[in-house]
């Protein structure tokens, strides 16, 4: 997932959860790990929304000013379906941590 410069700070310091993106189809999945600068964005939902569910208090959580800031850079395309994508910053210690745990389990001998 790709941010504008001015919110990447916003999520790396976690004040910004969610993204809306408008496109054909998803391009991000729920579990799915995604580069951001030196950490990583965690999905945690992705949920298909109308217009009238982009209120402002959803552009501000969005790191916007208000919706149509907000839709001026969530349009990607020709898409017309709005995605409402959940996610979390995994900071680089982090995301080695969670990758050595996920190792570490996959190779626990079976009952």
């Amino acid at each position: 997932m790709m941010f504008a410069k001015r919110l990447r700070e916003g999520v790396r310091r976690g004040e910004i959860t969610c993204s809306v993106r408008i496109w054909t189809r998803p391009h991000v999945r729920v579990g799915g790990r995604y580069r951001m600068d030196e950490g990583e964005i965690l999905v945690d939902s992705i949920e298909l929304i109308g217009l009238p569910d982009i209120t402002p208090a959803l552009a501000r959580e969005s790191g916007f000013t208000g919706v149509l800031d907000l839709l001026k850079v969530a349009k990607h395309g020709r898409g017309e379906k709005i995605y409402l994508v959940r996610f979390h910053y995994l900071r680089p210690s982090q995301s080695k941590a969670q990758l050595t745990q996920a190792g570490k389990k996959s190779r626990l001998p079976s009952s």
